[in-house]
This record gives C-alpha cells, sequence and structure tokens, in this order.
C-alpha cells in the first residue's frame, strides 16, 4: 500500500494523489501536523512533506520522484513513455522542470506571510519573480497550441507543472496568460484530480 504523508492541504501531496488517482491505485494518506512534530521527524528528518511509504520498504522526499517512482513501479501507464519512446525526455524534463527551473515558490510563499512588510519586496523576490516569469514564459512557448505539454497526450509532466502553476495562481496570487490558463482549467477538469481534490477537502475538514 502506498502512504503518502502530506499537509492537510498540501499541494506537493496533492499531486501524488493525482497520479494514484489517475492509475486507480489503492493509497492512503497520513495528514502531518504543522509544524511537523516530532513523530513525523523520526520518520523523516527533514520534517518535510510529502513524504511517500510503501509496503516496499520505500521511504522517499521529493514529489517529482514520488511521481516517476510510482509511474515505473506500479505501470506500465501511459502517463510515463517507454524507455524507447521518443516522448520519455520531454516527459523527464517538463517534470523536472516544475521544480528546478519553477523552484523558488516556496520562499516565496514564505516571505509573503512571515517578512515584515518592509521585506516582502526586497531584492531577493523581485529576481526570484523575475526568473519565475522567465520560465512560465518559456513554458507556454513548449505548450503551443496542444492541450497537453506533449501534444495530445496527457502525462506525469502535465501533474507535477499544473501544482507549481496553481501555487503561482493560488498561493501567491499571481495571474498566468490567458493560455497556461486555459491549460491548468483543463487539467482541473480530470475526474481523477477532482477525486483527488474531494479527498483532500475532507482531510482538511476532518
Amino acid at each position: 500500500m502506498l502512504t503518502i504523508h502530506t499537509f492537510a492541504r498540501g499541494a506537493r501531496g496533492l499531486r501524488v494523489m493525482w497520479l494514484c488517482e489517475e492509475m486507480g491505485l489503492p493509497y492512503q494518506v497520513v495528514v502531518v501536523p504543522a509544524p511537523a512534530d516530532e513523530t513525523y521527524r523520526a520518520l523523516n528528518p527533514l520534517g518535510s512533506v510529502p513524504f511517500l511509504t510503501d509496503d516496499n520498504g520505500v521511504a522517499i522526499n521529493e514529489s517529482v520522484a514520488m511521481l516517476l517512482y510510482i509511474a515505473q513501479r506500479q505501470g506500465p501507464t501511459p502517463l510515463l513513455p517507454a524507455n524507447d519512446d521518443p516522448l520519455l525526455a520531454r516527459v523527464l524534463q517538463m517534470a523536472v522542470y516544475s521544480e528546478a527551473s519553477l523552484g523558488g515558490l516556496n520562499p516565496l510563499i514564505e516571505t509573503l506571510f512571515t517578512a515584515p512588510e518592509q521585506d516582502k519586496r526586497n531584492f531577493t523576490v523581485l529576481a526570484i519573480e523575475r526568473r519565475l516569469e522567465g520560465a512560465l514564459a518559456y513554458l507556454e512557448q513548449l505548450l503551443g497550441a496542444g492541450p497537453f505539454l506533449c501534444g495530445e497526450r496527457f502525462t506525469v509532466a502535465d501533474i507535477a507543472i499544473s501544482t507549481s502553476l496553481g501555487m503561482w495562481r493560488g498561493a501567491l496570487g499571481k495571474s498566468l496568460s490567458e493560455p497556461l490558463a486555459a491549460y491548468q482549467g483543463r487539467l482541473a477538469e480530470r475526474p481523477a484530480q477532482i477525486r483527488a481534490r474531494d479527498k483532500q477537502k475532507r482531510l482538511t475538514a476532518a
């Protein structure tokens, strides 16, 4: 059984739940207190979420690694191209892009909600925002006119990227270009994402 340890409203935990729903996999969610307590840190010393464990003894951080692990271990699945599929490189690139090139979301969110007022628009914040805006522009270029990042094919890359776009738009209150907003809207209509979000809402209400 896959076990996803996450905060009740954890965006990156949701992306792992979403993949499990897309693949029809059984999983359970363990809600981690915020801030993480000593019991959780004994399991995951970083205290970060999400954290994935399974019956094979796997215990890993990093939500994108979880997506790739689950797709490989529980596959094959059309969500992750086979090794001889030319699309594999693009899918891996864009999955990592969601946390590498679109990284910097966490310090922006922390600054927005916890920094003194005079520090909320400091040099570092402005620099990160400029870098992210450039990364979003490049993402729009790669998306082009296709419904998904790999044209007609929905993959783990879309799950990974959608989460980062949601944090940019939701937690930070930033805008997306019309093509990226439409792309995120298409993904939000997927039944598997709706099921994952409904489960997350129940966790929040519990």
